[in-house]
């Protein structure tokens, strides 16, 4: 019996994605596992501190259809079913936290970018899944 049965990648849908799914992709096939594709839009409230007084959610829509579009886009390309792929929105630590228990996830595999200084080995998403996870977490280290 493998040790990970249901795996979890994370991406954010940026040009490095493909480096993060390929990872994920050769884990899961390693180890048998069924793979989910998870992408977190944050609300459009967040990059704005919600300072601004005025409706943002024709934004939001428009990102949300964005996200699925390439997320889908990801699953066609990678085999990974429909039912595997969910874009949820909110902030990315703890909505990936939920989704990993939700979904009975024994994997997290997230991108880290290396940072230098305070972030030294992780990006703030990368570090923030580490530390709340109540399951095992992979940092692919994206070139």
């Amino acid at each position: 019996m493998s040790i990970y049965s249901k795996v979890m990648v994370a991406i954010d849908l940026t040009e490095e994605a493909p480096q993060v799914l390929g990872k994920a992709l050769e884990v899961s096939k390693a180890h048998g596992a069924e793979l989910m594709l998870v992408h977190v839009v944050e609300p459009v409230g967040y990059a704005y501190g919600g300072d601004i007084p005025m409706d943002l959610s024709e934004l939001q829509d428009q990102l949300d259809k964005a996200a699925h579009e390439q997320l889908q886009a990801y699953g066609d390309q990678y085999g990974i079913s429909k039912e595997n792929q969910v874009v949820t929105v909110g902030r990315p630590e703890s909505e990936i936290h939920r989704l990993a228990k939700e979904q009975g996830v024994d994997l997290v595999i997230v991108g880290s970018h290396g940072r230098r200084g305070i972030q030294l080995l992780l990006g703030s998403t990368a570090n923030g899944v580490l530390h709340g996870s109540e399951c095992d977490v992979l940092a692919v280290r994206i070139n």
